[in-house]
């Protein structure tokens, strides 16, 4: 296993820089993930570490080694991309002998080798078949497996499940997820679905146009975002935003009402509240009514869509069996211990009463 530690890290294409100083480190053993939108630079950063791009400028450390003019084959890591890359006329057994062959390594090395990432990963019974003879997920264990016969000191995932289906997705998390507490290597993953970054990191880094946003724990992301971006690309469904005006009295919000917290500083703010902690009803300290405009029913809870004064738009999570429907006028209410508080620059105010 291995710390990675990025130091001042820059990337440019020409005139045009998109991986802007960025500092992080990643500690022995953890499963790290890099989550954004799509171009914020979390691939070229994995790929950087990965030695597949040079670095513009500044450092990158694996364990106490900086690995800027090392060659990937150099680097001691594995990397899982988006595509399979499976060799298809090779049998499974020889698609994950065939790194290590090339290494020149004693045969019943590579067996052993083999014969492990196959018990690791279930895949025993596959191990005579071809690629075109495997599901989507049992073609992304067999990539997975080709890393771990190289018995490396960082695993790089680059997006691994994006190509399976919705189903596969949540299987091949438990498989990851479990894959890591029987190894406990030092794991970077890449991916732009929060869901994957909330169920199986240890610790999240969340960039945005090349720059990291803020890097913590998913309940510390979830419940502390740093700022406006992280609050809102963090959770599903997003979090509500409302204007405010701050003021020695409370916080007005444009046609809803006051909330009566105090911020250290006057002046517009946004207030954010997440659907599930909305209550129905006129039950806490700021109560709005407000037209259902769409009820999305998901079995277990209900998404509804709420048209409220001043051409505010709220999303209220419910629970599966609610009765409402669309059309129907509803009373919610907002608690300040559940706001989240943010200045004209979009970072976190904390309130102090």
């Amino acid at each position: 296993m291995a710390s990675v530690t990025l130091s001042e890290v820059r990337k440019a294409y020409g005139n045009m820089e998109v991986i802007h100083g960025i500092d992080l480190a990643i500690e022995d053993g953890e499963f790290l993930v890099l989550v954004g939108p799509s171009g914020c630079g979390k691939s070229t950063l994995l790929r950087m570490i990965a030695g597949l791009e040079e670095i513009t400028d500044g450092t990158v450390a694996i364990g106490d080694r900086i690995v800027n003019d090392l060659s990937a084959s150099q680097r001691n890591l594995s990397m899982v991309f988006q595509s399979y890359a499976l060799y298809p006329h090779m049998s499974v057994r020889k698609n994950l002998a065939f790194g290590l062959s090339n290494l020149k390594m004693p045969k019943d090395e590579i067996e052993r080798r083999v014969a492990d990432a196959a018990r690791i990963l279930q895949i025993n019974e596959l191990l005579e078949r071809k690629p075109r003879q495997l599901s989507g997920g049992q073609k992304q264990r067999v990539a997975i497996g080709r890393a771990i016969v190289r018995e490396p000191q960082l695993f790089l995932f680059d997006e691994p499940l994006s190509n399976l289906d919705a189903e596969l997705r949540v299987q091949m998390r438990v498989e990851l997820a479990n894959l890591y507490n029987r190894l406990r290597t030092t794991m970077i993953y890449v991916t732009h679905d929060q869901t994957e970054a909330m169920t199986m990191a240890t610790r999240i880094a969340v960039l945005s146009k090349g720059n990291l946003e803020q890097i913590g724990t998913p309940h510390e992301l979830y419940n502390r975002p740093r700022n406006l971006f992280v609050a809102g690309f963090i959770g599903s469904p997003k979090m509500n935003f409302f204007n405010g005006l701050a003021g020695a009295a409370g916080i007005e919000l444009e046609k809803i009402g006051q909330v009566n917290v105090t911020l250290p500083q006057a002046g517009a703010v946004t207030v954010g509240i997440r659907p599930e902690h909305i209550e129905i009803g006129a039950t806490g300290a700021l109560s709005v009514e407000g037209d259902i405009t769409l009820v999305e029913y998901l079995g277990s809870e209900v998404f509804l869509h709420l048209s409220l004064p001043g051409n505010n738009s709220v999303l209220v999570q419910a629970p599966g069996n609610a009765p409402h429907k669309r059309g129907e006028k509803l009373t919610i209410s907002f608690s300040p211990a559940d706001m989240h508080f943010f200045d004209a620059d979009g970072l976190r105010i904390e309130s102090v009463s």
